[in-house]
Formats: structure tokens, sequence, C-alpha cells
């Protein structure tokens, strides 16, 4: 993404030049920023706005002077002057939907230098969601209400009634354009009888996709307000919306450890793992909580001696007050990155309302 301190440009026979490998070899010469390489195939995509040229190429010096002038610091505070607070400002390891809006919404559409070029961000319309049971995506007008605290959904546009109301308080959106194979495919998740819920969506309009979610940021930020008065924005934003902190198929075996192991899409969210046997199934085959070690939650490398009926070698075992969970992944690499993935989790302390969530899963049928 674009950096916030670039080096200003020296002239050396009208070159602009970067004295640390870290820093973009891109430039806005029209914007006056520096741009990373991912960011200037974007600003490509805005010629009318944009024109970016390599800084290792020759410049005039009148390019010079306005890349001199500008620089990222003033750019940011020209372009982002009134960017809301619940807004999402992606990083580079977002999607590019959503590094494009925000590109767009900065610099050709100006969103945050006039108030009154932002959208409501409030929603009703028309998106394009997957069936439950036979995988077709389908017109379906949603709304998005903050007094009702609900997001629902009509299957007959003429309806009075919605086919599901997902409340503010657990509800999460993630872009997921791979897999569901759409570049503005969103999955949307909410807890209905306190387990997961897993909707897929997409528009065709990049904008209005990202609009969606971030109407949903907004109602989500709103609500905590209400929920905690006293909290600042800076504690507040990062609760609004999150990406799953890792993906992927494994192999699992049942409680007894003696039938065989059946490969299964994993989701790590937050201290929920969920299994899934396709990756767009509506409701997960089964959760796990996954604790912090102070309550007595590991994570090892490996299965058991004893344990048969695997097919990938690489096993994992997660240790928890009541019973071990083994699951085999398929690559060492895998094995890797779900550990550090469990890690994580245990070795941050619960919170307060995270017993409660546990106390569900131990009293689960």
């Amino acid at each position: 993404m674009e950096p916030s301190t670039p080096p200003y440009p020296e002239r050396k026979n009208l070159k602009l030049r970067n004295s640390n490998d870290d820093d973009p070899d891109w430039a806005s010469l029209t914007l006056g920023v520096f741009v990373c390489q991912a960011c200037s195939l974007l600003h490509r995509s805005i010629p009318h706005i944009s024109r970016v040229k390599s800084v290792q190429d020759t410049w005039d010096a009148s390019e010079v002077e306005l890349v001199a002038a500008m620089g990222n610091s003033a750019a940011k505070a020209k372009y982002e002057q009134k960017v809301p607070a619940f807004y999402y400002r992606p990083t580079h390891t977002d999607c590019k939907l959503l590094r494009e809006q925000w590109i767009r919404a900065k610099y050709e559409r100006n969103e945050f230098e006039f108030i009154e070029k932002q959208e409501p961000y409030s929603a009703e319309g028309f998106l394009w969601k997957r069936g439950r049971d036979n995988g077709q995506f389908l017109s379906r007008k949603f709304v998005l209400s903050e007094r009702e605290g609900a997001l629902k959904y009509f299957n007959k546009q003429d309806a009075r009634d919605p086919k599901a109301v997902m409340k503010i308080e657990t509800l999460n959106a993630t872009f997921q354009p791979a897999k569901i194979g759409n570049p503005c495919g969103l999955q949307i998740t909410y807890l209905k009888d306190n387990s997961t819920r897993n909707i897929f969506v997409y528009h065709s309009d990049a904008k209005e996709m990202v609009d969606w979610f971030n109407a949903i940021r907004a109602a989500r930020f709103h609500y905590l307000q209400v929920a905690f008065p006293g909290a600042s924005d800076e504690e507040l934003v990062p609760k609004l919306t999150r990406n799953f902190m890792k993906e992927g198929f494994m192999e699992k075996t049942g409680p007894k450890h003696t039938e065989g192991f059946k490969k299964r899409w994993f989701t790590m969210d937050d201290r929920r793992l969920m299994y899934f046997k396709d990756p767009l199934d509506a409701y997960a085959r089964g959760e796990v909580f996954i604790g912090s070690k102070e309550n007595s939650y590991t994570v090892l490398s490996g299965l058991p001696p004893s344990t048969q009926g695997y097919h990938w070698n690489h096993g994992i075992t997660i240790v928890t007050p009541d019973r071990k969970f083994l699951f085999a992944c398929e690559t060492e690499a895998e094995q890797r990155d779900w550990i550090a993935a469990f890690q994580r989790v245990i070795n941050r302390p619960m919170r307060p309302q995270e017993y409660a969530v546990e106390a569900h899963f131990k009293h689960k049928p």
C-alpha cells in the first residue's frame, strides 16, 4: 500500500531515486505519491486520475517538482481528511476489490474530502445469495436496519416476513473471492442458536459490494458505541469485522480416535475452530472451542503413537480440559501454519465473556 512517510525525490539525471531497498519503486506523477508495485497496477485502472511511472525511468523536471511538492503525507492529509472511523482501510494483504475501491474512493470520487460525496452507510437492495441446499445463486432482497439491530433477507421481493434475521451483535463479514468464485464475493457469518451460520453473497458492481461491507461495519460500530459507551474509536474499530485466522483442509477423526480420518474444510474464527464437509456449507459439521494455556489448552505436533486411519502424515493434537482432538495435514508447511494459528490463540488469555462461550461448548448436546 502507499507508505505514509515517503522519501523526498532526489534530482539525479532527472530520475527519482530511493536509497532504501524497501521504498516503493513507483510513483503517481499526477497525484504526487509513491506507491508499491501492487498499487501501481490499481492506479493504472484510473488513468484519468493517476498516471504512474517507475522511479527508475527518466522524469521531466516538472514531474519531479510535483512529487516533491506533494508527497504521501500531504496527500494523506488531503485525500483522507474525512474518512469515517468505521470505514475499512485495506492493507497489502487484502483482496484486490478492497484495495481498488479504496483508491477510487480517495482519488476518483473524493469521498473523504467532501462529506456530501459519501454514501449513506445504511443498506437496502438486492444481492446474489447462494442457496443453502442447491448451491445456486439467486437474487435476494437484503435490508440492514440499525434501528432493529439486524440484517434481514427476503426470499421474495414482496414478502412481508424475512427468511432470516441476523443480529448485528454477532454479525461478521469478510471478502472471500477465491472461495466463492467471484471477485466481489462476501461471506457473512452470524450466530444462530449459538452456532455459526454462513451466508455467501456477491454483487456485480464492486463499489456496491464494498458499500455493503462498510454499511455492516457502520452498523457494528454504532452498536458497539451503545454497548460500550466509554470505549474509544481505537478500541472499537478492530471489533467491527475480522478475517479468519486460517482456513484450509485437514483430516479429522472422532472422539474415540478409532474412527477413520475424514477430510474436512476447517475455519479458524478467533477461538472457534469449525469444520465443514464443503467450504461453502451453510452450517459447520462441528465446532471446537480453543481456550488459553492458563486453562489447560495446548497444541502438539504429531499424533499419539497408537493412532490409525489417517492418510496425511503431518499430525496435530489439540489438548483441551475434556478431550484430545486429532487432525492431520497434507504438508509439513500446512502443519506449521495451523500450529502457529492455534498457538497464537492459546497464548492469549481468555476474556471474561469467552468463559461463557466455553461453557456453552461444554454443554452442547
